[in-house]
């Protein structure tokens, strides 16, 4: 499957732009079976065990088993592009039954009950309303590969076979210790047939090496967990620990700053102390700061000088320089990325004063070549932080990948009680398969669209004020926050699925976009044509 894309971009190194006639984007028609992607001894096993305790049909097991399913058709690819001209058009029997559930206030007021999704195609939704939505910010970011995507099907074999996803399991089954070992060897940036370098990296005891996976079910749970795991370091978890490493000095964690000095540009999860970390529950966080048990510093983003003063300053005497933890791309505060000479930098001033470093991949991970975005800017965290893409939207599910250094707690009383799921696993791997395969045709993809989008300021200079983010992700920057919901009210009133960073104090005035990875040259060319128009009528009205 081929696309043709003419664009031009912006090579950051040289700082200069260059043309591209034309660019051809192939896709490869990924097709597996579920022994493939599993592997044979495995799923005939499991096969065995279906005929011989769930009376499945033999053949039928078999079937499951083997058959192999295309992960992305062209056929698939060709309907996708051919429902465009339906946007916003009643393409189903509407639903009209009227039922509000018992919501919190915040989900009252955000309510809109036409758009709720009576199904998926995609990057299209179904509204309740019978209409076509596109789904032009992922879902919210838990769906890559949209809805109904063609290698899931996969998932429905397994439950054939009786493949279980107990939430409450320690047990590790097979497939997720496949996942694991599987997102070590893409973190590691490892080719399938490097099996020995795999098991050399398994086995290291190494600093900055990632080779231990915690499974978790949420982004938060995640970030709670590499949070833990660096005041492990501090105090103690129970009597029974030996005195850690750094007792008795005060541990101090190094986060992104917003434009005014405040800890607001970061965003780690909704557990406590990581939402101290962003400036909130702030009476709380004082008594802790009073009281020396943490202390929060924002450095300044992209300012390497700014970081080496206050690591400095708080990696000496009673202070030590805790953990830094950052995301590439700060979608919570307007997309806006950080360098990739600043982190190199600030990465190796961390590692040499021993302070481990977090990278928050969760909005990030797998829009980019290689899956992993800390690969491309060449860095080595001691935390990576994983989810909401990776499962593809089927399961709630995260994971943290740490180093043998960091491995400093107890799985289950300190870190987590579940996450072992198995289908939830499948679902990573069958993510992480069509992406390998695909890496390069999505960067292209993302390139074609980050040229378009960020033509918008020179196109529309009245109204927008910069455009922020990297590749299929997207941040557009209005001069103010009306103008940014005036932009998104028009947006979604053309039935394309984007929304307004405007929740929070301090926050550059952005909307947000972020392209499923099967995003086509159509779809962006669509996409770019409603954008425009909307935006022409914002200026046509100042």
């Amino acid at each position: 499957m081929e696309e043709t894309l003419y664009y031009e971009i912006e090579e950051r190194d040289l700082q200069t732009t260059y043309k591209v006639k034309e660019v051809i984007i192939m896709r490869n028609d990924l097709a597996m079976s579920l022994g493939e992607l599993l592997g044979e001894e495995y799923v005939k096993a499991v096969e065995n065990a279906a005929v011989s305790l769930l009376s499945v049909d033999r053949e039928k097991a078999e079937n499951a088993r083997t058959e192999k399913v295309a992960f992305f058709p062209e056929s698939y690819v060709e309907k996708l592009d051919a429902m465009l001209d339906r946007i916003g058009q009643v393409v189903t029997e509407p639903f009209k039954g009227k039922m509000d559930g018992a919501p919190t206030q915040a989900f009252a007021k955000a309510a809109n009950h036409d758009a709720s999704p009576i199904s998926g195609f995609g990057y299209y939704r179904v509204g309740q309303d019978g209409k076509l939505y596109v789904i032009a910010k992922s879902e919210h970011y838990h769906t890559p590969l949209g809805h109904f995507f063609p290698g899931y099907q996969l998932i429905d074999h397994a439950r054939t076979l009786g493949i279980s996803n107990a939430t409450h399991n320690n047990t590790r089954g097979y497939i997720t210790r496949l996942c694991e070992q599987e997102l070590v060897r893409n973190a590691n940036g490892l080719g399938k047939d490097q099996k020995q370098e795999l098991e050399n990296i398994l086995n290291s005891e190494e600093p900055h090496v990632l080779n231990r996976v915690i499974n978790l079910e949420t982004g938060s749970l995640a970030c709670e967990a590499g949070i833990k795991m660096m005041l492990a370091r501090f105090y103690k978890l129970d009597k029974t620990f030996p005195e850690p490493k750094y007792s008795g000095r005060v541990p101090v964690f190094f986060v992104m700053g917003d434009y005014e000095g405040g800890r607001m540009a970061n965003y780690h999860g909704t557990t406590i102390i990581a939402q101290t970390f962003r400036d909130m529950w702030p009476e709380f966080y004082k008594k802790n700061e009073e009281n020396e048990i943490y202390k929060v510093v924002p450095v300044a983003i992209n300012d390497l000088e700014d970081f080496r003063k206050k690591f400095e300053k708080y990696n000496q005497g009673k202070y030590k320089a805790a953990g830094f933890t950052h995301e590439i791309i700060l979608m919570n505060y307007g997309g806006i990325r950080l360098d990739e000479e600043y982190l190199r930098a600030v990465y190796e001033i961390c590692h040499d004063g021993d302070t481990p470093v977090m990278c928050d991949e969760i909005q990030s991970c797998m829009w980019y070549d290689g899956m992993f975005l800390f690969r491309q800017y060449g860095l080595n965290p001691d935390f990576s932080v994983v989810g909401k893409g990776f499962p593809g939207g089927q399961y709630p599910a995260s994971r943290i990948i740490t180093t043998a250094e960091m491995d400093n707690l107890n799985q289950f009383g300190a870190l987590v009680t579940n996450g072992q799921e198995e289908l939830a696993s499948l679902a990573y791997l069958i993510t992480m398969a069509f992406v390998e395969q695909n890496g390069s045709a999505v960067s292209e993809t993302g390139r074609y669209y980050e040229s378009r989008v960020k033509g918008l300021k020179d196109k529309f200079p009245e109204v927008i004020d910069y455009v922020e983010g990297e590749l299929l992700l997207s941040a557009i920057t209005f001069k103010n926050v009306d103008d940014t919901v005036t932009f998104v009210k028009k947006m979604t009133g053309r039935y394309f699925d984007i929304s307004a960073q405007v929740y929070k104090a301090f926050c550059p005035p952005a909307a947000l976009l972020k392209l499923p990875l099967i995003a086509t040259n159509k779809l962006i060319d669509c996409l770019m044509e409603h954008m425009e128009a909307a935006l022409q009528e914002m200026e046509e009205g100042k």
